[in-house]
């Protein structure tokens, strides 16, 4: 039986870095799709490749979203075809929903479905790590946003039926260790 875990947390937690570092141990990992997404959008939408927040430059954010909840749905499905016993997703569907309620956009069960029946086995959340945040020309947030962000993941996980699982701030080698412990599959 194939184990999924999404890996979720508000910007800057360290979640990319956890991915990369499963990835390099061999684990099948979903990227993040929302980062080229972006910047295709911000070409499309004014012929730059500038830095803002998805929502300021996008004509239709409600398309937009549908955008990322089906890609994020394509890559769970896509899960199917690995024969590996665990995958990690940077990110998952109730993210999408979880962004919507933190910029105030209405939504309704086309978006809430795929959360409620594509199940994840186990959501793990990176809390907002002050020492590590640093805004970029990708994470423009500041870290009081970073944490409202947080507080609307973890929301819309639990809404979902997720126990949501939180890894402790450490290196990256002992949130990788912790992850792999949560999940029984440690490979020494």
């Amino acid at each position: 039986m194939k184990k999924r875990i999404v890996i979720t947390g508000g910007p800057g937690t360290g979640k990319t870095a956890l991915v990369s570092q499963l990835e390099s141990l061999g684990y099948p990992c979903f990227h993040e799709i929302i980062r080229e997404m972006t910047l295709r959008a911000r070409r499309e939408e004014t012929g730059t490749a500038h830095q803002t927040n998805p929502l300021a430059f996008v004509r239709d954010p409600l398309a937009f979203n549908k955008k990322i909840l089906e890609g994020r749905m394509e890559q769970f499905r896509a899960a199917e075809q690995l024969q590996d016993p665990v995958v990690f997703y940077d990110r998952g569907l109730p993210d999408v929903i979880a962004y919507m309620d933190y910029f105030k956009q209405d939504y309704d069960a086309y978006f809430t479905a795929p959360c409620r029946q594509m199940r994840y086995d186990m959501a793990v959340v990176l809390p907002p790590w002050k020492e590590i945040y640093r805004q970029d020309h990708e994470r423009l947030e500041s870290f009081e946003e970073a944490c409202a962000i947080h507080s609307c993941l973890e929301r819309s996980y639990r809404e979902c039926g997720y126990e949501v699982h939180a890894l402790l701030p450490g290196t990256l080698e002992e949130r990788c260790r912790e992850l792999l412990d949560l999940i029984g599959n440690q490979n020494d």
